[in-house]
């Protein structure tokens, strides 16, 4: 029996990217029963990529009861429900065998991998003063993509001088804007560059200089998206709700890497079920991204644990 539900996170603080601001953190929660053991995952439908909240629960549950990983790759297209639910068969799948995820995946034992921290879009003096309370983790993302990000983007580097930095601009900048911007990230210090041009309009990407890694996330969901993306990009974002589960994301991260992509591992605004997968799949990544539960005010029984040595994989009580 498959069920799916709907769950809302409160958020820690309002967070703001270039397309809005929110408060909370909408999921749904796919839970398989069978032969006595539950599995269950977590997907963020996206409106970005046309989903929402009835659209996703919809598909989640017109799938047949019984479906197999093999046969949910060909049932559903790349996206939040199939995350929910290749999940959700990850966990059914362990806990049938006594295993853990990562064994029946052919993967090494994980172990706690550094994550990035993100500093929500906001002017530059709150921005500072945010970068100075977390100037203490070795990595911080910035959401960019506005007119003033030169002001922010100091003002970050003021309030934590010795932090490593990731931009995201959400699809916000143009070529000319990123050519004038990127000799700057590079003065600060900046290690990559997320999407700085929106997916569809970014082949300009292969013509200008690309003095510091850019990396493609709204141009990358799934293997099929590395064609379109020789010459323009360095790196490549792998989130679940993109790939639509943790099948895809594998075989997209051996693929890209096939293809001398650098990996980086994101994730939208969801709880530790949501980044337990995904843990996973960061082992030995270049830049990882996992800090959904970091914003949160609340989150699931049994969360991951995150410290200095960054976030841990997950207990058997939580997934895998």
């Amino acid at each position: 029996m498959m069920t799916v539900t709907p769950d809302i996170f409160r958020l820690a603080e309002v967070f703001t990217i270039s397309r809005g601001s929110r408060t909370e953190a909408k999921v749904l929660t796919a839970q398989i029963s069978r032969d006595g053991a539950k599995g269950w995952g977590e997907c963020v439908p996206y409106a970005r990529y046309g989903e929402t909240l009835d659209s996703v629960t919809a598909q989640i549950i017109g799938l047949p009861d019984g479906i197999s990983r093999a046969a949910l790759q060909d049932a559903l297209e790349p996206g939040a429900a199939r995350n929910a639910v290749d999940c959700a068969l990850w966990d059914l799948a362990a806990k049938q065998a006594g295993k853990r995820v990562w064994q029946l995946a052919g993967l090494t034992a994980p172990g706690p991998e550094i994550t990035a921290f993100t500093l929500s879009l906001d002017t530059p003096e709150n921005m500072r003063a945010a970068a100075a309370k977390h100037a203490h983790r070795p990595l911080l993302k910035i959401k960019l993509g506005t007119p003033d990000d030169m002001a922010r983007l100091e003002a970050v580097r003021a309030g934590a001088p010795d932090a490593a930095i990731i931009v995201d601009a959400n699809e916000g900048w143009s070529a000319e804007v990123y050519s004038d911007l990127a000799p700057h990230l590079v003065r600060m210090g900046v290690k990559l560059v997320e999407q700085p041009m929106p997916a569809g309009q970014d082949g300009m990407l292969a013509e200008i200089a690309r003095p510091l890694p850019v990396c493609a996330d709204e141009s990358c969901h799934d293997s099929a998206s590395l064609a379109d993306l020789k010459g323009k990009y360095d790196v490549v974002n792998i989130k679940l709700d993109k790939t639509g589960g943790l099948t895809e994301a594998l075989a997209l991260r051996d693929a890209a890497r096939a293809e001398g992509y650098g990996i980086m591992v994101g994730c939208m605004v969801g709880s530790s079920l949501a980044m337990a997968p995904a843990v996973l799949l960061a082992q030995g990544a270049g830049f990882i991204d996992l800090d959904g539960p970091l914003l949160l005010a609340e989150d699931r029984e049994n969360p991951l644990k995150y410290d200095e040595k960054g976030v841990h994989p997950s207990e058997p009580a939580l997934w895998g």
